[in-house]
């Protein structure tokens, strides 16, 4: 038997690395009961010649014909430094053609810690019968649904799924692998500074996903948070009239500005509003009533303010969008001063010098909404966020040897790791968010909102999302057509849905004959239950959560989520810094009101304006700090890092090992390297003029390979940045 593990600050050499024992998939047939492990040590073999930072462990054992095949191996660090186990292979009597590879890429904790023994099953499928010594042996690997485990390991596979679960107390040290649950208590910091006390998100008052529980010590001023401390713990491993819905008393006329009348002298007269309806000519970027209940809160803030927005586009002949009407709220303030609402409607047919710079300080201000909504809502909430839960789950409920823990497993690499560094200085008190966004302090309680409004598993796969969005029709026969045809998030990112999809169905029908399979996995059902109820705590009793009773729903909602560690999370992220870091072209927040906004300060403020436009519009875009902390975090988060694993290139081990799993894979593989091809087709097809033309970027981010840095392209299986 040989191990493969990277020591940190240490020499292995002549040293007992590792205590093993070897765990038979039998019972012993006199007892019934498990048969004793054959315990043995590993030690310095050698350095890969290859990866010269890697070491190679080797350990001899003995292993009677009667002991059967081997199931599990357990594992102990015997030195005092911490230890990146990659593999443990077995070859009998040397035999490589028969050699068993067992599941590594885990932690060892170091000798110093706790004595629990690390778990590792194999991850090969085969039926392999080889003579050792003078015995035949005949050895079956692979990976198992709960009622198919083998009997001598049922018992290793319940207690790791509980060693890794919690219960929901006690500290974590920066060993354990305890996957549980938190609300987002961490990210004020109130002994500091009182000015940096958040609320918690999570709960009634502000609904929002669970995070990984770290157990820190409380706050002393604020018992519902937890105190800062020196690391965070990760286990190791679209309708027309417009009309608000908001409460009229509190937040002024529903009806909007945007005016029937307005809209057809917007488009020319080419044709009425019901007929652009009709002809789906007609498109909105609608913040309103998302951004209006932050706006008096928000304007108490020193530099920055806010609006609730619309913003209408209308649909050219030659596909493009062209906004034609930006309306900016203002809600009911507080007596006297600001006690009634105003609200406005800007538009580009304005040739005077007055209403033309009006004009671009009103895009500024729309900008700077969909910039914050896009990071707190489209990036951070329905990524990053909302997939945690779907990963603490996993660990807690399945067995690294169940087969959709290895379906899902290189779609959850690294994402916690960087959710915890987002949650100390991205997403918390005095982050960058907060520093460099309009909602401020307030950004969070934004994303919660938008997660209480608006989130719905059921609607993250790409088809439903489009549907919903008006940005898509299913026809009778179940296709899709795309009301802008020249889309190419949605052209490009259909592809790699169904591509997803096809991957996905021939993996789970290969391990689920029936339905009965379904609802018959206790811990798949376990996994998914605990998603809804704990993950997902605060949306528990919605009525659109899928139901994993068939095949097809088990299909469905693992292709969502694959869907959204791999390509949402790609096109949302890797295009940010060459679209949006020339702040210009996204700010990120708007720090002074429209000088035409009713109020005790429009005479003079219009009078300031008007003397020199061009320093109103700079004063309104973010200050040179926020301009280059933006810029040098978007060039950051636009990277690709050089072991990445691409969607449709890297092949699992436990994947490659099984026949008919390593066919599926490389149909997909096939399949994202057609998508390519056409991808490329359609950046140099110059009828497609929002992907080719001057100055048009040709859209790539469904590309799947990417070098690294910041190249615009690439698909990696997981939100790892």
């Amino acid at each position: 038997m040989k191990a493969t593990v990277k020591v940190e600050h240490t020499d292995p050499s002549n040293r007992k690395v590792l205590h093993l024992e070897l765990v038979s998939s039998d019972l012993d047939s006199e007892t019934g009961k498990e048969k004793t492990s054959i315990p043995g040590d590993a030690y310095y073999w050698g350095t890969d010649p290859i990866r010269g930072h890697e070491f190679l462990l080797e350990a001899i054992f003995d292993v009677p014909v009667s002991f059967g095949p081997i199931g599990a191996v357990l594992v102990e660090n015997e030195v005092d430094k911490k230890m990146f186990l990659i593999n443990i292979v077995v070859s009998p009597d040397n035999n490589e053609s028969a050699s068993v590879t067992f599941e590594g890429n885990s932690w060892i904790k170091p000798k110093s810690g706790d004595t629990v023994k690390h778990v590792f099953f194999p991850l090969k499928y085969s039926s392999i019968e080889f003579k050792y010594m003078h015995d035949w042996f005949d050895m079956v690997v692979q990976s198992y649904l709960p009622s198919e485990t083998p009997p001598g390991v049922e018992s290793l596979r319940d207690s790791e799924l509980k060693a890794t679960s919690g219960d929901g107390s006690g500290a974590r040290n920066k060993w354990d692998r305890i996957y549980d649950y938190e609300v987002y208590n961490d990210l004020s910091k109130p002994d500091i500074d009182d000015n940096l006390t958040r609320p918690v998100l999570g709960g009634d008052v502000h609904p929002y996903p669970r995070r990984c529980r770290t157990g820190r010590l409380r706050s002393d001023k604020d018992p519902s948070s937890e105190k800062a401390g020196n690391y965070v713990y990760v286990p190791k491993d679209e309708e027309f009239p417009f009309v608000s819905k908001l409460d009229e008393k509190e937040y002024g006329p529903r009806e909007s500005g945007l005016t029937k009348e307005l809209i057809e002298e917007q488009i020319g007269q080419a044709m009425t509003v019901e007929e652009a309806v009709e002809k789906k000519k007609l498109f909105m970027l609608d913040y309103h009533d998302m951004l209006l209940p932050f706006v008096n809160d928000v304007r108490e803030l020193d530099g920055t303010t806010l609006y609730g927005s619309r913003t209408l586009f209308f649909l050219t002949e030659q596909g493009t969008l062209r906004p034609i009407a930006i309306e900016l709220t203002r809600p009911k303030g507080k007596p006297p001063i600001l006690a009634e609402a105003w609200s406005q409607v800007f538009t580009p047919q304005q040739w005077d010098g007055t209403g033309s710079w009006v004009w671009k300080l009103a895009k500024a201000h729309v900008l700077a909404h969909d910039s914050g909504y896009h990071q707190l809502v489209n990036h951070w909430l329905r990524t990053h966020c909302c997939v945690e839960p779907y990963i603490i789950a996993a660990n807690r409920q399945l067995s690294r040897m169940h087969p959709i823990f290895r379906l899902l497993h290189p779609h959850f690499r690294y994402t916690m790791q960087i959710n915890a560094k987002s949650r100390e200085k991205l997403i918390n008190a005095d982050g960058i968010i907060e520093r460099a966004f309009s909602p401020g302090r307030y950004s969070m309680m934004l994303s919660s909102a938008a997660y209480k409004e608006h989130w719905r598993f059921d609607m993250e796969a790409l088809p439903a999302d489009l549907i919903r969005r008006g940005m898509a029709v299913e026809e009778e026969d179940g296709t899709l057509t795309l009301t802008i045809k020249d889309y190419p998030y949605a052209n490009d990112g259909l592809l790699v849905w169904e591509s997803i999809k096809e991957w996905t169905s021939d993996y789970v029908k290969h391990y689920y004959s029936s339905a009965a399979d379904v609802t018959g996995d206790k811990e798949l059902n376990g996994w998914w239950d605990e998603v809804r109820t704990q993950g997902h705590a605060d949306k528990k009793d919605e009525p659109w959560w899928p139901k994993l009773d068939s095949r097809e729903s088990l299909v469905q909602v693992l292709t969502s989520i694959m869907w959204v560690t791999s390509g949402h999370h790609a096109a949302v992220n890797f295009a940010q810094y060459p679209l949006a870091g020339y702040f210009l072209n996204r700010p990120t927040i708007a720090r002074k009101k429209m000088p035409v906004e009713e109020g005790p300060d429009r005479a003079e403020h219009m009078a300031d304006f008007r003397a020199k436009p061009e320093k109103e519009l700079l004063e309104v875009f973010p200050s040179q700090f926020q301009a280059v902390l933006v810029m040098t975090v978007l060039h950051v988060l636009s990277s690709h890092w050089p072991d990445e694993q691409h969607m449709g290139r890297h092949m699992e081990p436990a994947w490659e090992a099984d026949p008919i799993i390593k066919s599926a894979f490389e149909k997909l593989q096939d399949n994202m390297l057609k998508n390519e091809g056409i991808i490329d087709e359609r950046n140099e097809a110059e009828d497609l003029k929002n992907r080719c033309g001057a100055g048009v970027m040709p859209y790539e981010l469904f590309k799947r390979s990417s070098g690294a840095g910041d190249t615009g392209k690439g698909l990696p299986y997981s939100i790892s940045i």
